[in-house]
């Protein structure tokens, strides 16, 4: 009796260390701290967009459309000169609006073109050129400017991603050292969006010309185990 009661205690002991033990590994094992890496690129954008808004207004609709018309060969003669193929340039929208005013009506026929080239220094070139098209006779409206696009971010995606995530593991292991601790294997782990602004602040808006000059980031949070 006496022999098995002093089994059974010593099962209780060596069961109770086994579950403290392994209690205190699980909480060792489920330590860990969270960081934030930070990944930049500067890149050039690889299609340039222009879209060219203009517009005629006269007593009748032939008038106004002979004045569009004209402004239409104006602006495909400025793009031929500066070397850009014919197909480059495409209509993208017409509008006619008419207003009546003290018994006279008018007509208004709005017209967009739109440049779309790969060739991002001869695109440069035309914008830094398009008063030449108002010395033509062809007034831009409002929404008239160059866009630059980089489209090839999937080609950059990967490696900006080891990146960040290698600033999060040096964060961690900054950390780490500060609290006495190591740094082990990633727990978690979650892509931060891609965002593409202009280099050198904002651009593209009415008045600020864009930039084919881009700035690529991407913040990504790592959940490090700590050991």
């Amino acid at each position: 009796m006496l022999a098995s009661a002093g089994i059974l205690a010593l099962g209780m002991i060596a069961g109770g260390y086994l579950l403290g033990d392994g209690l205190t590994r699980a909480k060792e094992a489920d330590r860990s701290v969270t960081v934030r890496g930070l990944a930049e690129r500067e890149v050039t954008a690889d299609l340039a967009t222009w879209t060219i808004a203009y517009s005629a207004t006269a007593a009748d609709l032939s008038t106004a459309q002979a004045s569009v018309d004209r402004d239409t060969a104006a602006i495909q003669a400025f793009f031929a000169e500066l070397g850009f193929p014919a197909d480059a340039l495409q209509p993208t929208g017409v509008n006619v609006s008419t207003m009546t005013q003290d018994g006279v009506t008018t007509y208004t026929i709005r017209q967009r073109m739109t440049l779309r080239s790969t060739d991002i220094a001869r695109a440069q070139r035309a914008v830094r050129r398009q008063f030449d098209l108002v010395r033509r006779g062809v007034v831009l409206e409002e929404g008239s400017g160059m866009a630059y696009t980089f489209t090839r971010l999937n080609d950059i995606k990967p490696e900006m991603v080891a990146e960040a995530t290698k600033d999060a593991r040096a964060a961690a292991e900054q950390f780490a050292k500060d609290s006495g601790t190591g740094v082990g294997g990633i727990k978690q782990a979650t892509q931060g969006y891609f965002s593409i602004d202009a280099r050198d602040g904002d651009g593209g808006g009415w008045g600020v010309a864009d930039t084919p000059y881009k700035k690529v980031r991407v913040v990504t949070t790592v959940d490090f185990y700590l050991r």
